[in-house]
């Protein structure tokens, strides 16, 4: 007897996530950001040049984010080299234990973090949200951070107008989210019904998040840098690697081995699509173009 269908379990997903990042350019794609773009928009948070208190970062992965804080400290060392000498205050908001163990681990082997202090926040968004609003203290923030976070989040809009209030004089809200020229995009647009209903998470690009940046009336712009994802195992039967891969990209425990064989077929073949991937060298390439939202207080 087939198995049913079901949702991946945190731990799960961070297997399965795992798998992604091993065969995507999504970190070398943040990477290039970091050292192209980063710096300059630090510098521009001109407060922290004559600030007497700490810094405040606020960075929240909520588990669809980068695993294990690696991104949070190049972060982090990006704005000690270009404002040398300031001391950070650095908040976490993760839900995973998992990946809060993990980024602990990071900070407790990092020889350079002295000038860094760290208050751990084992939250979803709105728990944190409802945690500040109940306590009465809105702490402001010179830096926030939402690395691929807004799929898991209820209510899109209202989230962004509460973390944009958390934002100091001068503070920045970076948002990393899913172009609209990736092949999540035509997925989630052309061929919804090839994914199972055990995807919870939301179908928003670049576009959802503007606008509703735009309805609030807050100044932003966009980056858009081009990002892969080799998914050829995905195609090999049996592959355990091409079946972490379909779990990730579906959000379902064992899709392969257990979705109606016409899903799986109908799911192959809508990602064998020109808009959603490209071919080179043999393999399949899945488009993971990202946008970065850099959005002012």
């Amino acid at each position: 007897m087939i198995p049913s269908m079901r949702s991946l379990t945190a731990e799960e997903y961070v297997e399965a996530f795992k798998s992604f990042l091993d065969h995507s350019t999504e970190h070398q794609c943040m990477d290039e950001f970091n050292k192209e773009q980063m710096p300059n928009i630090v510098a521009g948070i001109s407060s922290l040049c004559h600030k007497a208190e700490p810094a405040s970062l606020l960075l929240g992965e909520f588990l669809a984010g980068v695993l294990a804080g690696e991104q949070d400290l190049k972060m982090i060392r990006i704005l000690q080299a270009v404002h040398p000498g300031v001391f950070i205050d650095n908040e976490i908001v993760e839900p995973n234990p998992q990946h809060v163990a993990a980024y602990k681990e990071l900070v407790n082997q990092a020889p350079d973090l002295q000038n860094v202090s760290f208050i751990w926040h084992q939250l979803t968004s709105l728990e944190y949200e409802q945690q500040v609003k109940e306590k009465g203290t809105h702490k402001k923030f010179d830096f926030i951070h939402m690395i691929q976070m807004l799929y898991r989040v209820e209510d899109i809009p209202n989230t962004l107008k509460f973390f944009h209030s958390c934002l100091d004089h001068h503070g920045k809200l970076l948002i990393i989210i899913l172009s609209d020229s990736s092949g999540w995009a035509s997925l989630w647009k052309r061929y919804r019904d090839c994914l199972p209903a055990t995807d919870s998470g939301h179908y928003i690009t670049c576009s959802g998040i503007t606008e509703a940046l735009r309805r609030l009336g807050v100044e932003h712009r966009v980056y858009e840098l081009p990002s892969g994802w080799d998914i050829t195992e995905c195609f090999i039967e049996g592959d355990a690697v091409g079946g972490r891969m379909m779990d990730f990209l579906t959000g379902t425990k064992n899709f392969l081995g257990t979705a109606p064989p016409a899903l799986r077929r109908r799911l192959q073949e809508a990602l064998c699509q020109p808009e959603c991937s490209s071919t080179r060298d043999g393999r399949i390439i899945f488009s993971n173009n990202l946008s970065m939202i850099v959005v002012e207080s």
